[in-house]
């Protein structure tokens, strides 16, 4: 699953953000200042930065720059209420790879979202290829096979399935599944992840003999070989 770190200390336009990606399977962190937000960048694995220029404690600006510093292949789109072509071109040289202007509306916030995650895929060449015990899942168009069969998969099938081949050999219980793949915390009254485990199953392990996905019995789910 994509994962945006979405650095913004105003909580309506944070909120709306996420949302809407929620809403479109990507997995969205927040900050609401620059110190918490470059913790979180070191800390964490995003596939994208969507940063706010006016902050309460540093500019977007030196973030930037900061970001620029430890991981200069990270897309970094900004957003800023200042339009004129001088603030555009600061934001631009301080490292940032697209800038937008609020208010905007989130279709354009998406396609400059999506437009920026394809070119770092053609940077990054193969790595758009997850492979494991003969599944080989295509992260570009979200399409898997096993063994050159090919599997199709719903929207949130393919994102457990995405899960657990990050994770191989990884024991991942429900309540990480439902925050992952669900991007909400865990009800003990719900069967949902057992449920989309059975489906998963059913789609990559019909017709071979070798079983991949394994249940630990009170504790989760793993993916081995």
């Amino acid at each position: 699953m994509i994962r945006i770190c979405v650095i913004e200390d105003e909580e309506k336009v944070s909120s709306f953000i996420k949302k809407g990606l929620n809403e479109h399977d990507y997995e969205v962190d927040i900050a609401d200042n620059g110190e918490t937000a470059l913790k979180m960048v070191q800390a964490n694995e995003y596939n994208l930065v969507i940063l706010d220029v006016m902050l309460p404690d540093m500019s977007g600006i030196e973030i930037c720059r900061q970001i620029r510093k430890h991981q200069p292949q990270l897309p970094v789109l900004m957003l800023s209420a200042l339009g004129t072509i001088d603030d555009k071109v600061n934001g631009l040289h301080s490292g940032a790879d697209d800038y937008l202007v609020k208010p905007f509306h989130f279709n354009e916030l998406l396609a400059r979202i999506e437009a920026l995650l394809r070119r770092k895929k053609l940077a990054d060449g193969d790595d758009h290829i997850l492979s494991f015990g003969g599944l080989k899942l295509n992260t570009w168009d979200k399409t898997a096979e096993r063994e050159g069969k090919q599997i199709n998969l719903t929207a949130k099938e393919y994102s457990l399935l995405e899960l657990f081949i990050k994770s191989p050999n990884k024991l991942l219980s429900r309540e990480y599944i439902m925050e992952r793949v669900w991007g909400i915390s865990f009800d003990t009254g719900t069967n949902m992840v057992d449920v989309y485990v059975n489906y998963l199953r059913n789609k990559i392990q019909k017709g071979f003999d070798k079983k991949l996905i394994h249940t630990v019995i009170g504790m989760g789910y793993i993916l081995k070989d």
